[in-house]
């Protein structure tokens, strides 16, 4: 069964509002270092949890299935779908959407129209999907979060998302804390959805461990302006348009070594869209593009290093970086997911020397929901970053250049780290 969602704004504080400071969130990433934190729970707005009383409730219910007995209930997923469409209208329904949540079968069906991109341009379907789990207390906030993460694929790609399915993990818990666990958590996603005009057709609830969501997006672009990772030139410049730091700065909040205003700047870093950005990259001719995710923005540079078989330089001391950042990579503190991403310090052809900069460490730096890194002709460059801070993204910046061609796809140092600026 097709599970899935109305409507959605919610402009309230508490568990819909955005003024949850600190103590909303839970974990960034599974650690060794750190014990498991229980299910989040909407009904404690300062992060701690009913546990006990879930516990209680929880005994009298029979043991949980596996399989599809694992499903969230449809009565639950009824109640849940009439509260949504109780809120305020929505945008109309995309026109390519045959069947989705308004007729509900088996799979959604979507048409594309040989017209649909004007011209002879011939339309193509780019497909993509995220999927991880909660990191805050606020399933509203988390909600909106994780779709703009999942919609960030097609964006970095200059496609338009037409469509999403839902991949939900639901803790746990009695019937009425699951329902407004859900029904919070797909509100948030359903108002980044709308924002994109990107229908939601359908999708597939179950319980688990912990609160988890993700989205399978379909989106359609013209052939002939995709942006892909491969076409980076000599000469380009390099542009990242949002700061990094969500990962350590969430993995400092685990520790209970971050400040709320750390938080807060980082939360709201992820809740900006990559969607004008990368129509101002389009409008500027960018030859290149990916949006920087969980391999740290060294990782997804040297994707796109390797497709467009280039080598770049980067200046550490231009990268721009989200408050308090630096000061949990000097106290040691980094994500989970940093040693692994660690491994790429391979492609940085003077590691050595670049390993003593304070600035290095962050650029393996793992984020949910970071900016786009766009490679754009010199000569379009400033008029681009001018275009990027007038258009909401006011940390942009040009942090390195494209070098020189190479021989080597792959495997090879492709990154110099800049270290005397």
């Amino acid at each position: 069964m097709q599970s899935s969602l109305g409507a959605l704004w919610h402009s309230k504080t508490g568990s819909c509002g955005l003024s949850r400071t600190a103590s909303t969130v839970l974990s960034c990433a599974s650690s060794a270092s750190c014990p498991p934190c229980p299910p989040p729970c909407p009904h404690h707005p300062c992060g701690t949890h009913g546990w006990a009383e879930a516990l209680l409730a929880l005994k009298s219910l029979p043991m949980r299935c596996g399989g599809c007995g694992s499903k969230v209930g449809s009565s639950l997923l009824a109640r849940v779908l009439s509260r949504l469409a109780a809120l305020p209208s929505r945008p109309p329904g995309r026109p390519e959407i045959l069947l989705g949540l308004d007729s509900p079968d088996d799979g959604a069906v979507m048409e594309i129209p040989p017209d649909r991109m004007g011209g002879n341009q011939k339309p193509v379907i780019v497909q993509t999907v995220d999927f991880f789990r909660s990191f805050l207390a606020d399933p509203y906030t988390f909600g909106r979060i994780a779709a703009l993460h999942a919609l960030s694929d097609c964006f970095a790609m200059g496609a338009d998302p037409v469509s999403a399915l839902a991949i939900v993990t639901l803790p746990f818990g009695t019937e009425e804390k699951v329902e407004e666990e859900l029904f919070q958590l797909m509100a948030g996603a359903i108002r980044e959805l709308d924002a994109a005009t990107c229908q939601l057709v359908g999708g597939h609830t179950v319980e688990g461990p912990e609160l988890s969501l993700g989205f399978a997006v379909t989106g359609l672009a013209e052939k002939d302006r995709l942006l892909r990772k491969a076409g980076m030139c000599v000469g380009d410049s390099i542009i990242l348009t949002k700061p990094i730091g969500t990962g350590v700065i969430f993995a400092a909040n685990m520790r209970s070594k971050a400040k709320g205003r750390w938080v807060d700047g980082a939360i709201g870093s992820m809740l900006v869209s990559n969607q004008k950005a990368a129509a101002i990259a389009l409008q500027h001719e960018a030859t290149a593009a990916t949006d920087v995710t969980g391999f740290g923005l060294i990782g997804h540079l040297v994707e796109m290093t390797n497709a467009s078989r280039v080598t770049v330089s980067i200046d550490p001391s231009t990268v721009p970086i989200l408050d308090g950042a630096l000061e949990c990579t000097q106290g040691g503190i980094f994500s989970s997911l940093q040693d692994s991403n660690l491994r790429l310090r391979r492609a940085i052809s003077n590691y050595e020397e670049a390993s003593t900069h304070p600035l290095t460490s962050l650029l393996f730096d793992p984020q949910t929901a970071g900016g786009l890194l766009l490679s754009v002709p010199h000569a379009r460059a400033t008029q681009c970053l001018l275009a990027l801070h007038s258009g909401g993204y006011p940390a942009a910046a040009v942090i390195g250049r494209v070098v020189s061609l190479t021989e080597e796809a792959c495997g090879g140092p492709s990154v110099t780290i800049e270290c005397n600026q």
